[in-house]
């Protein structure tokens, strides 16, 4: 029987993020404590538990069949391997930063500046757009240190909430680019297995469809509910249902949570009362 392998990487927020989306999609990883490869109890997938930063060059030899890794992983790497499906979690962005101090007037500063970075092909390019020419310090962990030690002026790094740049005495002044985790499968993946992705491509876009999206319910009086229908930012015709009330229905319907709050207030001009929403767990289209 064909089996996906996924690899994911074996420790940290990516991590456990890449086993709940999974388990979001009714996918069940037995795994035990330490154990560097597991299986699904109910899909057939097996989960190889991998360093982060070895997860690109498997998928490209084709060890692995697909991958839950951060696209700033795979900018830096350059394999040759294909973006299935962009995740929408562990979002970050690499940026450079200085000591809170330092004026920044932008990328002609770096010049010949020395610049600590754990992505030195990703900063070589951008230094190269901006035909800035730098001294580049290759440090595999803790670069926020770097410029505490002497060992460079600038960092270049990943930044998620800028806390640690803060407490290092740090600020950022320049993002780079911007990455959030991403489902990614190897070119040699065979037709057997696509079809397994597939199945599994559209029971992860029904969980992420589901999660920017809310079931609103509200009673409106008869004579509103066209107006009210025309406001709502929805996916078809709202279901209308008879409230015991005479004059009065509910209406239901499934809407996009960021385009409701835009016309929350005109809903409730138009007469909406008791509006209601309520999380989507998985929606199928």
């Amino acid at each position: 029987m064909n089996k996906l392998k996924i690899a994911i990487q074996k420790s940290g927020r990516l991590n456990e993020d890449s086993i709940g989306i999974l388990k979001s999609c009714g996918i069940y990883i037995d795994n035990g404590i330490d154990q560097l490869k597991a299986s699904a109890t109910n899909f057939p997938i097996d989960v190889l538990y991998l360093r982060n930063s070895d997860i690109p060059q498997y998928l490209e030899d084709g060890v692995v069949d697909i991958a839950i890794v951060g696209e700033n992983l795979l900018i830096e790497k350059d394999k040759n391997v294909e973006i299935v499906e962009h995740l929408g979690f562990s979002k970050c962005r690499l940026s450079l930063a200085v000591p809170k101090e330092v004026e920044y007037t932008g990328p002609q500063f770096l010049q010949g500046k020395k610049i600590a970075t754990s992505y030195p092909n990703t900063l070589t390019q951008y230094l190269k757009k901006n035909n800035v020419e730098a001294e580049i310090h290759v440090i595999s962990g803790s670069v926020e240190i770097a410029p505490n030690i002497g060992l460079a002026d600038v960092i270049c790094d990943l930044v998620s909430s800028g806390s640690t740049l803060f407490k290092n005495g740090l600020k950022e002044v320049e993002e780079i680019l911007s990455s959030d985790a991403c489902l990614v499968k190897s070119v040699l993946l065979s037709p057997e297995k696509q079809e397994l992705l597939d199945i599994l491509l559209f029971r992860l876009r029904s969980v992420m469809r589901a999660k920017s999206s809310k079931y609103v319910l509200m009673n409106v009086p008869n004579d509103k509910i066209q107006e009210v229908s025309d406001l709502l930012p929805v996916l078809k015709s709202p279901t209308v249902m008879p409230l015991a009330i005479e004059g009065w229905s509910s209406l239901h319907s499934v809407i996009d949570e960021k385009k409701f709050w835009e016309v929350i207030d005109k809903l409730k001009e138009a007469g909406a009362e008791g509006i209601l929403i309520i999380p989507i767990e998985k929606m199928v289209l």
